[in-house]
């Protein structure tokens, strides 16, 4: 990959309130690191960018977000994709807060506190250690089981 965008656009509060440009900071800052992380090479800042774009208020609560990746592959010979998603943006969430949450309970109920490392990383764009996704997940398997994946970043375990 040499250089990437997204660009997303909507039509609810979120998107309203981002017009205000000074609002988005953290939020390009986290959905950045969420691109970047799972690279094995850095990118130069100016050959990525993922942020909230505009809003439509005709979309209501449907987000669009467009990716384009560029990238070159054996031979220098270029390679290039583009994505279009369309989700409605309030319920597109509501299974992964689910999950984190149930995993939450599994802590309380087990006495753990801090960051539990494996939910963190497979549920939220910016965890304090990011993982891969498909390792997140099988830790998330044996946290639920108990069986592993107990690892906290405040050290309880």
């Amino acid at each position: 990959l040499d250089r990437t965008y997204q660009l997303n656009f909507g039509g609810n509060t979120d998107f309203l309130n981002m017009l205000e440009r000074e609002r988005l900071e953290s939020k390009k800052i986290s959905k950045t690191n969420a691109v970047t992380s799972m690279l094995d090479y850095p990118l130069d800042a100016k050959d990525v960018h993922v942020g909230p774009s505009d809003y439509v208020p005709w979309l209501l609560d449907r987000k669009w977000c467009y990716i384009r990746m560029e990238g070159t592959t054996f031979g220098d010979v270029p390679l290039n994709a583009e994505v279009k998603l369309e989700v409605w943006d309030s319920p597109n969430s509501a299974g992964v807060v689910i999950d984190a949450i149930r995993c939450c309970k599994l802590a309380l109920d087990r006495g753990l506190g801090g960051t539990i490392v494996a939910p963190s990383a497979y549920f939220m764009k910016s965890p304090p250690r990011q993982i891969p996704d498909d390792r997140a997940r099988e830790g998330v398997e044996e946290y639920i089981k108990g069986r592993s994946g107990q690892q906290t970043l405040a050290g309880a375990s």
